[in-house]
This record gives structure tokens, sequence and C-alpha cells, in this order.
């Protein structure tokens, strides 16, 4: 059976989820959780939150499923501490350190790897299991044929989102809203920059960013029979009445009852973008998939129907079975037992002869199974009852009323599991000496005779530069190690073609690999490479460092969104390196914006610019030869001028990437590697190391 997975912003929204059928709800507490804008749970509050839930046979997971600095590790610690206590069912979480730390607290409490870990292959699941994780929610580009594969082949659980507001960017790679505003979607600060009107090479009152809704509530059988353990709807940033309708509706979808147009046309009212879109479930990708937030007339009898529904209403969700002994000249006894074996009994007073009506196993059960206004529904009553006696209606009402306050005293009992006190890692602090160059680039051309004088200690190319020639190897300084970049995202469907390349690419004498996600870590190694970890595996912490180093990587990238201090006090295991040069990758894309605008693939017609209503550009590539795009800030970073600074901050290595820049402009840069020019504020940005992120 699905388990039916509602989203919980506030109090009234989890009560809106559980009267309207939710399995399990998911919800924020604290600094730490995806939707820093949510209402959310205080840590006071969330005792009583996960009480109410457990007495009515729901599930709590709570999303600790942002990015962590080091100085915030001991309060993500108060909040693992709280949530164990209060009896959560499990975490969600994003970051590497918080996996670290929450195995190390809290080991009997399931871990679930968010979305925000980028996942979308089964390489990435057995990763996420391997780390003791128990479920993973699938990215949600991914479609019914790549869900299914992973399915059948995955140990631990699948979650799916099915409803609800979808990002343009794979969730975990996405920087725009930090770029732009300092406000980090990986933080629970995402200001949706997606959501705004772009053109393509000017302004235009287009949104080419902005994705319709999910729905997937037609194909829940189809996803029962695939081996999907969780449905998902996304929502805590949504009032209380869209979540009692988006779960009323799907519960009765999964319970097998047929979606009508009266369905659809509820959960358009509720909330939707000009309609709603199957595509990437589909596999139907394109312009069709986009839509916008329009003004329109609420449906006011809709929510005030959601409203009754979780306000002013209990519904029966628990099954019990009481049992009842009524014989002469003995206490009558009556106990009642739930579904999860929790056994309450009491005692009454002894009953009376009849003088007129006995009382039946049949008069008893009615009265029994009048459970109005409490969350349990009699489902079975086992009694023995004695010819010729009576018992008055109030006494057993009350016997009963005494059992199901006994019951959901044990229901709600906040269980006893294992909890460790919050621990430091022990530090590493890098490299002393002054960090080497690296280099990245995106086409041969950009390998200049300049460029390669410089003898970086590592170049990084993509696995598409390779496979289109690999003379240009040849130019390599031998002090130069070669590494192969793979793309970020590698589905299951192109792991072959990925691995008959690295084949091909480890023939030629290369034996390092430039990973940015957890799900191809395997996939290199399984072809005798050694593995670096790049941006996209967002390090953020120290605790996530000392886990990279355990995942066996040759060294790590800082992530960008860090500032300068939290970089230099990073424990740093393994050699780290930092961007401090190139055009910040801001989206990475499973629709090709590029093929969006033209109706064709022109991706060798050169970058193409996205321009919002201030002018500001972003340049748009192909990630390496897919049909994905990726979206670049207009203005490079640029630490170059910074180097005296750079040096005493432990890392091993400097980062120079280049994207768009041509010849002219690579030699101008390896100039500026020898003898900084003076930083161009119109140009260049100094990015993320200085101001930080929300």
């Amino acid at each position: 059976m699905l388990e039916l997975l509602a989203p919980a912003g506030s109090m009234d929204a989890l009560r809106a989820a559980v009267q309207s059928g939710a399995n399990a709800v998911y919800l924020g507490s604290g600094p730490f959780n995806a939707r820093q804008n949510a209402k959310n749970f205080s840590l006071d509050e969330l005792p009583d939150a996960v009480r109410y839930c457990h007495v009515r046979g729901v599930q709590v997971h709570l999303t600790l499923n942002t990015l962590v600095t080091d100085r915030e590790l001991e309060q993500a610690a108060q909040t693992i501490t709280a949530a164990v206590r209060a009896g959560v069912d499990a975490f969600i979480v994003q970051d590497l350190g918080l996996v670290s730390l929450l195995r190390q607290m809290a080991p009997e409490v399931p871990l679930h790897a968010s979305t925000q870990m980028s996942i979308h292959s089964l390489d990435g699941v057995l990763r996420a299991a391997a780390m003791g994780m128990s479920r993973v929610v699938l990215a949600r580009e991914l479609s019914r044929e790549e869900i299914a594969y992973i399915c059948r082949n995955s140990p631990i659980e699948i979650e799916v989102f099915v409803h609800g507001a979808l990002c343009m960017c794979y969730s975990g790679q996405c920087y725009f809203s930090a770029a732009v505003g300092a406000r980090s979607g990986n933080r629970g600060q995402c200001a949706q920059p997606c959501r705004l009107p772009y053109g393509y090479g000017r302004f235009e009152d287009k949104y080419p960013l902005s994705l319709k809704d999910n729905c997937l509530i037609a194909s829940m059988e189809e996803l029962a029979r695939m081996g999907v353990a969780s449905v998902k709807i996304e929502g805590r940033m949504k009032r209380p009445e869209y979540v009692a309708v988006a779960t009323r509706l799907y519960r009765e979808a999964i319970d097998g009852q047929p979606v009508s147009a009266e369905d659809m046309r509820d959960l358009r009212d509720i909330f939707s973008r000009q309609g709603f879109t199957q595509g990437y479930y589909e596999g139907r990708i394109g312009p069709d998939m986009f839509g916008t937030r329009q003004k329109e007339r609420e449906n006011h009898a809709l929510l005030q129907k959601a409203r009754f529904s979780y306000e002013n209403a209990e519904a029966a969700l628990v099954p019990v079975r009481f049992y009842a002994v009524i014989n002469p000249r003995q206490n009558a006894m009556l106990a009642v037992e739930d579904e999860l074996g929790n056994l309450c009994k009491t005692e009454g007073p002894v009953p009376e002869a009849a003088v007129s009506k006995p009382l039946t196993q049949q008069a008893l059960a009615e009265r029994l199974a009048k459970t109005g206004g409490t969350p349990y529904r009699c489902v079975e009553t086992k009694s023995v009852v004695a010819p010729g006696l009576t018992l008055s209606a109030a006494a057993i009402n009350a016997m009963r009323r005494e059992l199901l306050s006994h019951l959901t005293a044990l229901r709600g009992r906040q269980p006893e599991r294992e909890l460790n006190s919050f621990s430091v890692v022990k530090p590493y602090f890098g490299f002393t000496r002054p960090p080497r160059w690296t280099v990245g680039v995106l086409r041969r051309e950009q390998l200049t005779p300049r460029l390669l004088a410089l003898k970086p200690v590592r170049l990084y190319a993509p696995l598409s530069m390779f496979k289109k020639s690999s003379d240009w190897i040849s130019q390599i300084p031998a002090q130069t190690e070669l590494a192969v970049v793979l793309p970020r995202v590698i589905l299951d469907g192109e792991v072959e073609s990925v691995l008959e390349a690295l084949d091909a690419v480890h023939a030629l004498g290369v034996r390092l690999t430039l990973c940015g996600n957890l799900g191809h870590i395997s996939l290199a190694r399984s072809r005798g490479f050694a593995v670096c970890g790049d941006f996209g595996l967002n390090l953020f912490n120290s605790r996530a460092m000392n886990m990279a180093r355990g995942l066996g990587l040759e060294s790590a990238t800082a992530s960008f969104e860090l500032t300068i201090p939290r970089i230099r006090d990073l424990s740093k295991p393994l050699p780290t390196e930092l961007l401090v040069y190139g055009r910040l990758p801001l989206m990475l894309t499973e629709n090709c914006l590029i093929k969006n605008r033209t109706g064709r693939c022109a991706c060798d017609a050169g970058p193409m610019k996205l321009v919002d209503r201030r002018g500001e550009e972003f340049r748009v590539l192909p990630d390496q030869d897919s049909c994905r795009s990726v979206i670049y800030n207009g203005k490079k970073l640029y630490l170059l001028d910074k180097l005296p600074e750079l040096r005493n901050l432990g890392l091993w290595a400097l980062r120079v990437q280049f994207t768009t820049e041509n010849p002219m402009e690579v030699d101008s840069v390896a100039s500026s590697m020898r003898a900084a020019a003076p930083f161009d504020p119109g140009a260049c940005t100094r990015g993320l190391y200085y101001r930080g992120v929300e």
C-alpha cells in the first residue's frame, strides 16, 4: 500500500493532512529545513504535533534538509535531541554532515535522503543505502520508466513527489537565488527567481523558467505496482485548505476511487499554475510544461468545506476492537485493542438483574461503537453477556471513554530510543604552503599555450571533450594531472554510453574523474578511476568533509556558498580546492532552454542569454553533450586579486574555470594568474565568499 505523505507547514495544516487521510506528514522545526518561510513548528510545539499524529496512526518525518555551517552543528544537534525525544519517525536530510551527525546521535531513527541530494539513478540510491539511508526521495525529473527501474533494483524504500510545485533546476543544484539575492535554496531561503519574467537576448515579459505544478493523481495504481513506497504532496508554504483538498483527493485515488473531472477542478481551484503537467513522468519534456500563477476567483465553497474538514471534525482513523464480559455478581469487564496491539482494560459496576429489557451482545456492541468525536472506530466487538442482566448506558459510556482515553495516552507515548550527545569532529587544518592552481575548461580551444605554460597541478576537461577528439591530450604538460569531468546528471538509461566513453578515456591513460553527484562515485570506480569531489556535492561543513573522506575521494571542492572565514575554519581532511574564477553555474535543468526557445536543438550556435527585468544577463550552455541546460551567472567570479588572503585558508588548490571564454580571454586570465588584474565590478563578482547567504 502506498504511503501518502502530506505537507504540514503549520498546526492547522498538520490537522488538515491527518484528518484528510495522510499516512504520514513532513514538517520543519527550527532553522534547518528547506521551507524557512513556512510557519513551521517550534521545538516546544513538536511533542504535541507528534503526539497528535501518533494517536491517529500517522507518522511524522522531520525535515533537516538544508546545508549547515560548522557553527550551526551544535544547534542542529539540539534540534535532533528534541526531535528524538518527541518521537519523530524519520529525518529527511540533504547535508552529508547532518547524515554523519544523525548516525552518531540517533542511530535508531530512519534517515531519508532528501530530493535536495539530487539522487536520480540506481547508483545514487545504492550509495545512499550504503550511507545508512532507509529511503530516497527521487529527483522530480524522472520518467515512469526510470522510476520503475530504480524500484525493481533498490534495496531501500523509494519516495516520489506526485503533486505540487516543480523547481526548474534539479533540487540541490540551484544556486540562482543565492547568487542574485544571497538567499540560498540550499539553506531554505529560496526567493524563487525562476518564477520571474525573462527574455532571450533582451528582456521580455515571458516565463521560461516557471514550470506548471506536477500532478500524478491518475498514476497512483501504476506507482503502487512499480513498488514505490511513498507518494509525496508538495506544499509546506501553502495554506491548510490546500493541504486538506490535495490530501483528500490523493487519498481517494490511492484507495481506488476514479479521478473525476470535479476532482481535477478542485485541485486546480485550490492551487495551480495555468493547470498541471505530467511532462517529466511521461517523458514529454518541452514548452508545454510551463505556466505561471494567475489571479483567479476563489472557490469559497471549496475553501469552506476544506476548513470544516479539519476544524470541526474528527475522522475515525484508528480501527479498534472491544472485548467485554458481563456476568452476574462480577464487575463488568471491558477492554479495547488497537491495530498495534495496545490493550487497555477497565472494570465497571456489577450488572443488575433486568426488570424488563436485558442487555444483549448486539445492544452492547451498538453502545461501544459510539466513538464519535474520537479518532477511533469500532471494527469488531467480542463479548460474553450472561442472560437476564442489565448495565446502564451511562456506565457503558463511562467505561468506553475511560478505555479510549487510556488508549490515546498509550498511542501518544514517546518511544525510548538511543540518543547520544553531540561531539565535535577532529579538525584537519589543511596545507600550510600556498595553494596550487587547477584549471577547468569546456572546449579544446581554451587550452592555449599561455595557459598550459602555467603548468597547473590538475586540468579538468569534460567527458564530451574527450569524446570529440583526444589529440589535444599530447599538449598537456607532464606535471599536470588530467581529470575527466562527469556530467552532474547521468540517468540510468545513459550509464552504458558513459561507461563506454570512460573506457575510452581510461585507455588514453587518464585515471582521475571529477564527480558532482553521489551516484557517480561507484560508476567511475567501476572503470578504474579515482574520484575527486566537485561543488555539486555541496560540502558545507567539517563533518561533510569527513564524510567525503570516508567515501574515498581524492580531493574535495568546498561549496561556493561558504564565506572566506568559514572556508578558513573548515576542517580539511583531504586536499581541498576552491573556485576563484569563472561563471558560477546557477541552474542545471532537464528542460533544454535552447530547444524550448527555438523548437530545435541549436546548442552549437553558441551560448544563449537570458535577460531579467533589470537587464542582468545569464548565459545558457548545454550540459556537456546532453540536451540539458546549465544557466551561468552573467558576471564572472573573480578572486585572482585576493591571492595573499587565499594563501592562509589551508587550501590545496585554487580552481580557475573557463566556460564561454575565447582563447584571447583565456590568455588574459592566465596573465592574471601570474599578476592579478584589478577587480572590475562591472564584469565581475566576488560571488558569495564575502557577503554570505541566508
